[in-house]
Order: structure tokens, then C-alpha cells, then sequence
């Protein structure tokens, strides 16, 4: 089987396939980043009684959590931005504003039950501290929640650098549009698939080390005992 493979192909698109995976994990990151951000806003709507706050949340995260996302990377990139500004300002602009929303919606819910896992008695016990409601979430409500989104934040974000591969469709030179470029010209299809399935293998086994890490480490923090501290 090894022999039958003609792994040169690859190495004469090494440059690509570098980039590719370059735009691959910029793409990922960008949209990760602005998903969480706007995903915190959208959970804390979503635990809101004020229902004007919550239902755009509500529908939002149902709208773009049951749709697909390789439609709503087509209706960005080929109607909203060119009706919004005239243009779609190419593929990574439209790729990382397709990422950021999608990915919003799923980390919103994230936020949503994680916040929501807090006992009420740590936002009440807060409140009679004399603290605003505010600042009850953002210091004693979100961190204690935070330690609990650590594993499914994690699994958003390997979920998002898999699917990041559709926008390939815009022409975006990611791994799997290398791999596209390579097989047309070749006209042979294991190696340049295979290949790029090993390479988000790599970074996705990467990225669990890297959450696992991250969540025993803060384990170890709460539980000093781990570490050899004293209880």
C-alpha cells in the first residue's frame, strides 16, 4: 500500500500545503475567538427575563444552530455582504464572519448551561455582599462557570478548525482546497485526501492535549491537594 502511494506529489506542493495549513488555523482562530465573544453576550441574553433581550437570542441560536453551515457561507459571501457594502471583501472576511457566527451560536448555549449550572445560592450569597448583578456574574458566577465549559469550549473549538475545511467552497487556499488543487492535477486522489486528513488529525489530537492540559491545571486550582497544598 505504502508503495503504491506516489508521496512526492505532496512535497512538490509542500509551499501550499503550508499555507494551507497557515489560512486553516487562522480562519479557526479568528472565528474561535469572535464566537466566544459574541457567544458570552448571546448565552447571558439567553438567561435574561427581559424578554426583548431574550428571544433575539433565543432565535438567533436556534436559526443558526439548524441551518447548515455551508448555506450560511453562501448567503454571506454571495448575498449579504455584496447587498450590505457592493462587495464580499474575498474569502477570508466572509470565512471568519461565517466561523464567528456559527460559532456563536453553539457557544452560547455553552455559556448558557454552564452559567446556569452555578447554584443560585453563589449569585444570591454575592448579592448580599453588596455587589450589583453585574458584577456578581462577571466575578464570582462566570469563573466558577467557566472551570465547567473548560471541556465542551474545547470541543467547540476542534468542531470549528474540522468545518472551517467548507470554506473551501469560496475558494479560501485552505488544506482541503490544496488537497483539491493536487488531485485535479495529478488526477489521483488518495494521497492529497489522505494527506490532509493526517494533517487535522495532528492538529486536532494537538488541540485535546492542549484542553486536557488546561483542565487539569485548573483542577489542580481548585483542588490544592493535587498539588501537594494543603486543604
Amino acid at each position: 500500500m505504502l508503495d503504491f502511494i506516489q508521496w512526492e506529489m505532496i512535497w512538490n506542493y509542500r509551499e501550499m500545503y503550508l499555507k494551507g495549513i497557515w489560512v486553516t488555523i487562522s480562519l479557526t482562530v479568528c472565528g474561535y475567538l469572535g464566537g466566544v465573544i459574541l457567544g458570552l453576550f448571546l448565552g447571558l441574553g439567553q438567561i435574561s427575563t427581559k424578554k426583548w433581550l431574550y428571544w433575539p437570542c433565543k432565535i438567533y441560536v436556534d436559526v443558526f444552530r439548524g441551518t447548515p453551515m455551508l448555506v450560511q457561507i453562501f448567503i454571506i459571501h454571495l448575498a449579504l455582504l455584496p447587498s450590505i457594502f457592493g462587495q464580499s471583501f474575498g474569502w477570508f472576511v466572509s470565512g471568519v464572519i461565517a466561523l464567528v457566527l456559527n460559532s456563536a451560536a453553539y457557544n452560547a448555549e455553552i455559556f448558557r448551561a454552564g452559567i446556569q449550572s452555578v447554584p443560585k445560592g453563589q449569585m444570591e450569597a454575592a448579592r448580599s455582599l453588596g455587589l450589583t448583578h453585574s458584577e456578581a456574574m462577571r466575578k464570582v458566577v462566570l469563573p466558577q462557570a467557566f472551570r465547567r465549559m473548560i471541556p465542551p469550549l474545547g470541543n467547540e473549538f476542534i468542531a470549528l478548525l474540522k468545518d472551517s475545511s467548507l470554506v473551501m467552497v469560496i475558494a479560501a487556499p485552505d488544506i482541503l482546497y490544496v488537497s483539491k488543487i493536487v488531485a485535479g492535477t495529478y488526477q489521483r486522489f488518495w494521497e492529497p485526501y489522505i494527506f490532509a486528513a493526517l494533517i487535522y488529525l495532528v492538529l486536532t489530537y494537538a488541540v485535546t492535549k492542549l484542553v486536557a492540559y488546561i483542565e487539569k491545571r485548573t483542577n489542580n486550582t481548585i483542588n490544592p491537594r493535587k498539588q501537594g497544598g494543603r486543604a
